[in-house]
């Protein structure tokens, strides 16, 4: 946990890949919204990619999922956080 919380502090991009009703209901706070059946049509919103990602969603698998696209697409720091309830301070 406390490296997920550096990498926080450190500014890494926070991604919550669940609906956008899921998002409006409760997020992280800083989080995007890229809900993980369009990651890769919005790729080039995460940015840079060796830049820190962190991904979640409800409970880690749409995140697991979005890591590996990620991933697969050549991002070198992408962390799947679990669910919404896994990041540091909820």
């Amino acid at each position: 946990m406390s490296g997920l919380l550096d990498k926080i502090k450190s500014a890494a991009k926070i991604v919550d890949v669940r609906t956008p009703e899921e998002f409006n209901e409760e997020a992280y706070p800083n989080a995007v919204n890229i809900p993980v059946d369009e990651v890769r049509a919005r790729m080039s919103e995460f940015g840079d990619k060796n830049s820190s990602i962190i991904v979640y969603c409800a409970s880690g698998a749409r995140s697991a999922y979005a890591a590996r696209i990620l991933k697969n697409a050549g991002y070198t720091d992408v962390t799947n956080a679990g669910g919404l309830y896994d990041m540091p301070g909820l």
